[in-house]
């Protein structure tokens, strides 16, 4: 017997905070390496400008295994279809039957939102009244609530590439996330997005960088989630040199794909050794976060499989004990 769950399904048992909580352990359990997530396979289809990824992780531990189906077709959305359909499988450990089969559109959503929710509260100051979110597509309302999540802001800056998306994105969202009693406000430039943020996201496909690093104030925390791949490069290079530490929800997945990164280290911007290493490690305490509130810290993610093992085990989890869902034998 297999469960089916929706989007709507997994909103009734499973909150942004829940999720926050899903990437520390999964983070955790990478930094341990007791979660084995091979880097994703990547099968180009360019008769279509698109690709075909697949995100395997296995966790002993939890006898739990995944399988994310995320492809990333950027024609569909002529044709009212996502951009990035997407399914995942969560597999019996002990026995490798598929117990369900969730909406991965969302739980990348969720759990990508989720990654800037861990590295804010594992790595931001601890009041932080302003917040920049740049871009506005798929990935950008769960970042904006995983923001929100972490600090108790008074406002959200929001810039996107069309002005009038950008206005009807933050109308919907401050209605959409009212409890958090955050303000939400459109502006027509990243300039005025960054402009004193004590948070700051980027969620673009962007090849050039979407905000000025010369203009980010001190004591910013900054995740870049949206380049992956090696000729995306939405963050500005200047903001690797002023930051005083450099995380990765995976330096090896990073290294291997983002152009964020990838590009700076080619050009000699920066070197390895300006890395500080994975956030896996500051949830273990081996590995210092944040130790004043001067410091700009960048963290830099790519996503990785972990995430979605362990957000998918807990939604199925809840599922059951909710009887949410839809069984199919």
């Amino acid at each position: 017997m297999m469960l089916l769950l929706s989007k709507e399904d997994i909103r009734k048992v499973f909150t942004m905070k829940d999720a926050i909580e899903a990437d520390k352990r999964a983070f955790r359990l990478l930094a341990e390496g007791k979660c084995n997530a091979p880097l994703r396979t990547n099968i180009q289809a360019p008769k279509h400008d698109g690709c075909f990824l697949f995100m395997p992780a296995y966790a002993e531990e939890m006898d739990t295994a995944s399988l994310k189906v995320v492809n990333v077709f950027p024609h569909n959305v002529d044709n009212g279809l996502p951009a990035l359909p997407a399914q995942v499988m969560l597999i019996n450990g002990k026995t490798g039957v598929v117990e369900a089969l969730m909406d991965g559109i969302y739980i990348t959503q969720i759990r990508t939102g989720a990654a800037s929710g861990a590295a804010f509260d594992l790595l931001a100051k601890k009041k932080c009244k302003i917040g920049a979110l740049i871009g506005t597509g798929g990935q950008a309302a769960a970042q904006l609530e995983a923001m929100m999540a972490a600090r108790s802001l008074d406002e959200v800056r929001v810039s996107g590439l069309h002005y009038e998306r950008t206005q009807a994105f933050a109308e919907r969202m401050q209605e959409e996330l009212k409890d958090y009693g955050v303000r939400i406000v459109p502006v027509a430039t990243s300039d005025e997005a960054i402009e004193d943020a004590d948070l700051i996201i980027t969620s673009t496909s962007s090849v050039t960088p979407v905000f000025d690093g010369t203009k980010v104030k001190k004591g910013a925390t900054v995740s870049c989630i949206g380049s992956y791949q090696h000729h995306m490069q939405e963050m500005d290079p200047v903001i690797l040199t002023r930051a005083s530490k450099i995380y990765f929800d995976s330096e090896d997945a990073v290294l291997s794909e983002a152009g964020d990164i990838l590009i700076p280290l080619e050009d000699g911007t920066v070197t390895r050794e300006d890395f500080t290493g994975d956030i896996g490690n500051v949830v273990k305490g081996e590995l210092a976060g944040r130790e004043n509130d001067d410091e700009i810290i960048v963290f830099k993610s790519v996503g990785v499989a972990a995430q979605d093992l362990v957000t998918a085990k807990v939604i199925y989890d809840r599922a059951v004990a909710a009887g949410a869902g839809m069984e199919w034998n």
